[in-house]
């Protein structure tokens, strides 16, 4: 009977894990020794493998549409972690949310034509640019209300 060594890489299935069988192969024109890899269903009647670890399969009558192995031995226990992916993950993506809080949300500021502008609904800036276009924005208002030379000269000729 024909057998094959490989790593389980999912044991989630009810008598059932998915061995991957490593093999090195040279490429016909460029001669490149490349790696490959295949997956088998393989059937697992003890349910004693477990992911990481190194099995040796043997062929077998077809069990299933893709079972035509099982597992004959476990050579080598695999080390997995105690601590899930996602549980690692959960914690460094609210690291990264806390980096990224946008800032607390400040007091209205007085616009240039005496409405409010609530700066959460305003676009977000710096402070020091903030404090340049109100600067701007007051100067403004006081050339609005100061006429210009020429302008003072009509009213007095008039008056």
């Amino acid at each position: 009977m024909k057998s094959l060594n490989g790593t389980v890489v999912s044991a989630k299935m009810e008598k059932t894990v998915v061995v991957q069988v490593d093999h090195t192969t040279r490429h016909r024109l460029y001669h490149k020794i490349m790696k490959r890899s295949k997956r088998y269903l393989a059937h697992d009647d003890h349910l004693e493998a477990k992911i990481g670890d190194k099995v040796r399969i043997m062929e077998m009558r077809p069990m299933s549409r893709l079972k035509r192995w099982r597992v004959a031995e476990i050579v080598e226990r695999g080390e997995v972690a105690e601590v899930a992916a996602r549980e690692i993950d959960s914690e460094y993506l609210a690291l990264h949310r806390e980096r990224e809080a946008p800032p607390a949300p400040r007091a209205a500021v007085e616009a240039t034509d005496g409405d409010a502008v609530d700066r959460e609904q305003a676009p977000t800036a710096e402070p020091e640019v903030i404090e340049a276009a109100e600067a701007v924005a007051s100067t403004e208002v006081l050339a609005e209300e100061v006429p210009d030379e020429a302008e003072a000269e009509e009213q007095t000729e008039k008056s």
